[in-house]
């Protein structure tokens, strides 16, 4: 077993973005979490449970890492996911729908025990609503 100085524990999720201004509307609208910290080029929402999603601004995003990261063309897929667990899939649903979503694959049980839908966001993000399996 790994010693506590050494566990690596996930805390935050940053989606490098083409314009923040409208990427930061879209998550406030779908799932109201405050923000954390705002800059011109980043803002980090708070999310329940302790973690952070940040949204970064492409270019600044490139400063960071030596690399601006491709441009997701309208249509397409970011090649990953977020996953979220919610007690109440309906109404987060609309909400995400409302804020400017597009489904990709409806509600379903899923063969691992969740019952999930799949979304994008209008970045190309793909985002997930789940209710676990033992719920």
């Amino acid at each position: 077993m790994a010693s506590a100085s050494h566990e690596v524990r996930h805390v935050l999720t940053i989606l490098a973005v083409a314009e923040l201004a409208p990427a930061l509307a879209f998550y406030r609208a779908a799932f109201s979490w405050p923000a954390v910290v705002e800059t011109p080029v980043y803002v980090e929402l708070s999310l329940p449970g302790g973690q952070r999603i940040g949204l970064y601004q492409r270019e600044g995003f490139g400063r960071n890492t030596g690399q601006v990261p491709v441009t997701i063309d309208a249509g397409q897929l970011a090649p990953c996911e977020l996953y979220f667990f919610t007690d109440d899939l309906d109404a987060a649903s609309a909400r995400l729908l409302a804020a400017g979503a597009r489904v990709l694959s409806p509600r379903a049980l899923r063969p691992w025990g969740d019952e999930a839908a799949y979304f994008a966001d209008p970045m190309g993000n793909v985002l997930v609503l789940a209710r676990p399996a033992s719920a």
